[in-house]
């Protein structure tokens, strides 16, 4: 196991995967937003430890509400990425882990699943989409950017505009001690090279019903994706949490936040957000397909509601 004073984050662990893809075959996927249908689709599987998923929270706090953790103290975390259609546009939002070599250590393997055959059952090959949007650029979340094509690396797809926050890319490209492990060259550099790399300054329309906003907390230029189309919403909220639990503490967050008191405001104002406009919200990490709602019980409490 990688201790992140050695390489910086995540905590990587070999193994063979638990996922099994004809089990999330039977659940459900498509979810509808006004006129907007939503694709849930799955990298597979990541496995990571849990001590980093809750930080400085005390494990008598957090393992009663964990669930399992495998032997060698990981949590199962979902690579739920979105794909939906909207004003003609075929947009695909996270890319999980992907394929390049070693980039699924530390998550189940190909052949149990992985996002480009779940795009091909729901929708086609990835020529076909045309526009990617990263919430952030940590390997988790933008593997299959790219892969190898007769040996040389190139955009996955190959016809998409890349959307990322600026910011985020900058930190991305120029890594410190803590992040290199996790901001990976081979996931970043093609999109620049081949001219695909779109990046965003704050807030920003990808068409009049997809919008990306500043979540930062994770990493500095971590967004997340507002989807509304009528009078209703959804938001794909990236990894500003982990674990349900989180969105229900705001206090919880995990050691990998490179700002964890920012994620803590940012936390709230989404959470708040989501009450309010009663939007959908899609969860990266949460088991798939990690969609629910947030709610308030009768004490005022926040609750998540999972569909």
């Amino acid at each position: 196991m990688t201790r992140p004073d050695d390489t910086g984050y995540p905590f990587f662990v070999p193994r063979t995967g638990a996922w099994k893809g004809e089990a999330l075959s039977q659940v459900r996927s498509r979810f509808r937003v006004g006129n907007i249908e939503l694709v849930v689709l799955s990298d597979g599987s990541y496995y990571l430890d849990a001590g980093a998923t809750f930080g400085v929270v005390p494990r008598v706090m957090w393992e009663p509400l964990a669930g399992p953790l495998d032997d060698h103290h990981c949590l199962t975390l979902g690579l739920n990425c979105l794909f939906l259609r909207s004003q003609g546009k075929d947009m695909l939002i996270e890319t999980g882990v992907g394929d390049k070599e070693g980039g699924r250590v530390q998550s189940s393997p190909l052949a149990e699943g992985n996002l480009l055959t779940d795009l091909a059952t729901h929708f086609g090959p990835p020529e076909e989409v045309d526009v990617v949007i990263n919430t952030h650029l940590h390997s988790d979340h933008c593997g299959w950017n790219t892969r190898y094509v007769e040996g040389r690396l190139a955009p996955t797809f190959s016809r998409a505009e890349y959307v990322v926050q600026g910011e985020e890319w900058e930190v991305a490209t120029h890594p410190n001690e803590r992040t290199r492990a996790t901001y990976l060259s081979e996931n970043l550099l093609p999109l620049a090279e081949s001219g695909q790399l779109r990046l965003l300054d704050g807030e920003t329309k990808i068409t009049d019903e997809v919008t990306v906003i500043p979540t930062p907390g994770h990493s500095e230029g971590h967004a997340s994706v507002v989807i509304t189309s009528g009078r209703e919403m959804a938001i794909y909220i990236g990894d500003v949490v982990q674990q349900a639990v989180q969105l229900e503490r705001t206090a919880w967050v995990s050691a990998l936040d490179v700002l964890p008191l920012m994620s803590m405001e940012t936390k709230k104002r989404l959470v708040e957000r989501a009450i309010q406009e009663r939007a959908l919200l899609i969860c990266v990490h949460l088991p798939f397909p990690g969609v629910g709602h947030m709610t308030r019980t009768a004490d005022g409490k926040r609750k998540w509601e999972p569909v």
